[in-house]
């Protein structure tokens, strides 16, 4: 990204704001690449403007990113091939054990299980529900940005909160989630076929991404008949949060990664699993020192 670095009030303004910028664009996005363009054309937008002409520049900013993000949005609509893919390389990981500090940023960030909910968000209910709920931008501001009034604005936000909140997991890997992931990880180490089946739920998802592509298997009995991947080489593991969620990391003895995986657990049972064993993914990925 270019560096607005010259020192006067316009890049200051912009330098002050950046984070905030990108925070919003991802959570809109889901993207960080994408993020860092629509950052990256809101600075050049300002550099172009009469600062006489801006008033408050955070506002001035924020709008623009809206709009961008918006146009981006209904373009990936037109054009689904265009939409996020599953960014593993961009997966936050932090001790499961991590610092009360280190786990409130984590709690901050988005996981994937709430971008794939956003995901199924129509563009305006997308931009209405992050810009509020997240950044609290006035419904009056969201709305010149989607050419509604204020009131069709919070009605809009209003129904994507509805949806959000009937399909959202818990991000933050609470106790009782950890407790199922330790009781999972305990039946493949014995081997114990039944116990996975308790600890899976009938429809479970498995998504993993091998050095061949995607792979991805349904159902307990599929699943549990297929644990042995995740034992494996490992010769040491390691509990951590992926995005928010419950997993671990294992190495071999050499300590190269051999596998990330994390946990949606539901109803005190695993609904999703995702494994990633491919080495160029796990190279690109921000992992812990093995123990």
């Amino acid at each position: 990204m270019a560096d607005p670095a010259r020192a006067d009030p316009l890049a200051e303004a912009f330098e002050a704001q950046r984070d905030r910028l990108h925070a919003v664009a991802y959570r809109v996005l889901g993207s960080h690449a994408d993020a860092e363009d629509v950052v990256q054309e809101a600075w050049l937008r300002l550099a172009a403007q009469d600062t006489a002409t801006i008033g408050n520049p955070a506002a001035w900013l924020t709008t623009v990113v809206g709009r961008i993000s918006l146009d981006l949005l209904r373009s990936r609509r037109a054009r689904p091939e265009t939409a996020y893919g599953d960014e593993v390389s961009e997966l936050v990981t932090a001790d499961d054990d991590a610092e009360p500090a280190a786990a409130a940023a984590l709690a901050d960030s988005v996981g994937l299980a709430l971008l794939v909910v956003l995901d199924s968000l129509g563009p305006s209910e997308r931009l209405a529900f992050v810009l509020h709920d997240m950044f609290a931008v006035p419904f009056a501001e969201i709305g010149r940005i989607l050419g509604k009034s204020a009131d069709a604005t919070k009605m809009i936000a209003s129904r994507a909160r509805r949806k959000v909140q009937a399909t959202e997991h818990r991000a933050v890997a609470g106790r009782e989630h950890r407790a199922v992931v330790h009781a999972f990880r305990a039946a493949v180490t014995e081997g114990d076929f039944e116990a996975l089946l308790r600890v899976l739920d009938p429809e479970v998802r498995l998504t993993a991404h091998t050095a061949n592509g995607v792979a991805v298997t349904l159902g307990a009995t599929e699943v549990a008949a297929g644990a042995r991947m995740f034992s494996g080489a490992a010769a040491r593991h390691r509990a951590v949060l992926v995005d928010g969620l419950p997993g671990y990391v294992s190495w071999r003895e050499d300590g190269t990664p051999l596998s990330i995986i994390s946990f949606a657990v539901t109803g005190g049972r695993i609904a999703a699993i995702t494994i990633i064993v491919d080495p160029a993914r796990l190279r690109a990925m921000r992992l812990p020192d093995p123990m």
